[in-house]
């Protein structure tokens, strides 16, 4: 549904000042990747395209019904079965940094690991520079709450000012344990306090995936390694928290591929791609559950003065 509520000071949309690009490693096939980061007109969004690939099908608009697997990351697909896998460090940064129209270039099947976090994309943007458009910005508000379930694990919205994330995560492993962390999603928050946590995952699960030809491009470069002995990394952890705070990223990314910022709260309770996708979904198939309102910098700044008011208690 579309609110006519009347706001002051409405954002603009965004995209870059220029072109930029950048090459790594993709995590599970090993290969090396290349990316184009372009500018776009407004509304556009955000849309990946397989430079690998000739014709129009090789373009995938980054949409929440557009996922079409969520096993270890989350890959988008378009009808002619063109795919682009582990979007979503990506998506976090553009979101983060409030890039709202832009087209990703990329030759071939799999987005670059980088650092296994969203700095480097954030970076990219911080160098490309960013320009408003001639055209307001608008997000989805949450007017009620919905949520998914499945076998323990929880994520749902519910109605409150600005974008607030929270998130819990329980592993047995005691370099992990129980981890809760908020963030109050406002100027600069996301690259202050989220976008360097890198992946995860545990030495026994990166053996067999690449005993399955998977996590081929994976090394303590580029993910967090926990044995059972800790953390194997020799700088250790860059956060006291990152395994949840990099949770928090990957919903960012995942809860993105709305088409547009979310003014609500999000609770996810060992969730993941699954799941956020699945919330997304059930979010849009209840219209009574949210409406689309112009963004203000008021909705910006709501869940940033109540992180700057949380931090100074």
């Amino acid at each position: 549904m579309i609110s006519n509520q009347k706001a002051t000071q409405v954002l603009r949309q965004k995209t870059l000042k220029t072109a930029i690009n950048c090459s790594g490693i993709a995590l599970h096939s090993g290969e090396k990747v290349t990316i184009t980061l372009k500018p776009a007109e407004a509304n556009t969004g955000i849309i990946f395209k397989r430079t690998d690939i000739a014709g129009k099908g090789a373009e995938i608009a980054a949409t929440y019904n557009n996922v079409v697997e969520t096993l270890l990351c989350t890959k988008i697909g378009n009808e002619e079965g063109v795919t682009v896998a582990t979007i979503e460090h990506l998506m976090a940064a553009l979101s983060g940094c409030a890039i709202d129209n832009l087209i990703v270039e990329v030759n071939g099947p799999e987005m670059p690991v980088m650092d296994g976090s969203s700095a480097p994309f954030v970076f990219l943007i911080e160098c490309a520079g960013t320009k408003e458009l001639d055209a307001p910005r608008k997000a989805i508000r949450i007017e009620k709450a919905v949520s998914v379930e499945d076998k323990g694990r929880f994520a749902g919205y519910q109605p409150c000012k600005g974008s607030i994330l929270d998130f819990t995560i329980d592993f047995d492993n005691p370099a992990i344990a129980r981890q809760d962390h908020t963030v109050h999603l406002g100027r600069g928050v996301f690259k202050e306090t989220i976008s360097r946590a890198r992946t995860f995952g545990f030495l026994h699960e990166v053996e067999y995936m690449r005993s399955q030809g998977l996590a081929r491009g994976g090394s303590l470069d580029n993910a967090v390694v926990v044995s059972a002995d800790g953390v194997m990394n020799e700088d250790g952890l860059r956060y006291e928290d990152e395994f949840v705070r990099h949770k928090i990223l990957d919903a960012i990314g995942d809860l993105a591929l709305a088409g547009m910022p979310i003014i609500g709260r999000y609770t996810g309770v060992c969730s993941g791609h699954y799941l956020n996708n699945q919330l997304l979904r059930a979010l849009m198939a209840d219209q009574d559950a949210w409406s689309v309102v112009p963004m203000t910098a008021e909705d910006l700044d709501a869940a940033y003065l109540e992180q700057r008011k949380t931090q100074s208690a």
